[in-house]
């Protein structure tokens, strides 16, 4: 990209920035912007320090690289300035900076979500259709350890009987450490040319869709389905979403374009860690759910809504929340 191309697509952006820091340079009392776009500043500031790392990097004018090097100082001094300012950065990277992060790669996230989704299609009503399907993928124990959790005569659902001793709290523990380890294998293996991260979406498609459609087939259907419809909605979307992570950076190393692979594998990892953070909280929120909501006695219906409710909520924020009047490249 030429000088003149990056301050054309950039400059509006800039000039935003410029505007908003002015207005959080005032007393709380005097600013005028709402309190969504003061939320918005961490990740907008966040850009601003990439596209002063970029300039720096392509040589592009002095000129330039000083007028972004004094807003990036700018924006520091503002960012860092107050005592409790990790608490407004971390709530601007919730507001913005992760769902924008997501749909800034929404081309990685499709083709994340085809791997993930279509063999677990595929497989799900295979083994619906045909009962030991499954043990092509699983071994025995495992499958016999999968059914005893949703026998519907188990007293806690969707735990073996070696864990059906074990209080909530422990197993919100092992599920956070379960979930965290699914996502971070899922982006990290995308370094080996993404055929690692690409191979971990299309195993755990298969293995989730081979056990729901056998559960299913042996008409487990009013347990599996209303204990794991919930937090779902959280722990697969971020799988899903370290994958695209994961995809960013395998693009970075096939194809770095006219930069070495190391500065492009630095350019891709500013994006990919923000969609790992976010999904790893969104794993942290699914394995609260997992834990304390999941294994609960309840009418399957009332899951029902509850699951829902947690799915529109999920897209509605990936979605919507954090555009503002332009958001960043």
């Amino acid at each position: 990209m030429r000088q003149q191309q990056f301050e054309a697509e950039n400059q509006s952006l800039w000039d935003e920035i410029a505007a908003l820091m002015n207005d959080l340079g005032r007393a709380r009392g005097k600013r005028q912007s709402s309190l969504s776009e003061q939320l918005r500043f961490p990740a907008l500031y966040r850009q601003l320090c990439s596209h002063y790392a970029l300039a720096r990097g392509r040589g592009f004018s002095p000129a330039l690289i000083e007028q972004l090097h004094g807003q990036v100082l700018r924006g520091h001094s503002l960012l860092y300035r107050q005592q409790g300012g990790w608490r407004w950065r971390i709530l601007g990277f919730i507001y913005s900076g992760f769902p924008s992060a997501v749909r800034r790669s929404g081309g990685y996230f499709a083709i994340a979500l085809l791997f993930f989704l279509l063999p677990a299609v595929v497989m799900g009503v295979g083994c619906y259709l045909q009962e030991d399907l499954i043990y092509t993928l699983i071994d025995e124990t495992t499958v016999a350890q999968m059914e005893s959790s949703y026998d519907p005569t188990n007293q806690r659902l969707g735990r073996a009987l070696e864990r059906s001793s074990e209080t909530d709290f422990t197993m919100f523990g092992y599920y956070i450490m379960n979930n965290i380890g699914i996502g971070f294998r899922t982006f990290a293996s995308g370094i080996i040319f993404a055929v690692g991260t690409l191979f971990i979406l299309l195993f755990n498609g298969l293995v989730i869709g081979g056990l729901a459609g056998h559960l299913s087939q042996l008409g487990y259907h009013d347990t599996f389905w209303p204990f794991v419809s919930g937090h779902g909605s959280f722990e697969l979307t971020a799988i899903v979403i370290c994958g695209a992570a994961g995809l960013r950076l395998g693009h970075a190393v096939i194809a770095p374009g006219q930069r070495t692979r190391v500065q492009a594998l630095q350019e891709q990892a500013q994006e990919a860690l923000q969609l790992v953070l976010g999904a790893a909280l969104m794993l942290l929120v699914a394995a609260f759910i997992e834990a304390f909501w999941s294994s609960m006695q309840i009418q399957p219906a009332t899951k029902y809504v509850v699951a829902a409710i947690l799915w529109t909520t999920v897209i509605a924020y990936l979605l919507l929340v954090g555009r503002g009047r332009r958001g960043p490249h």
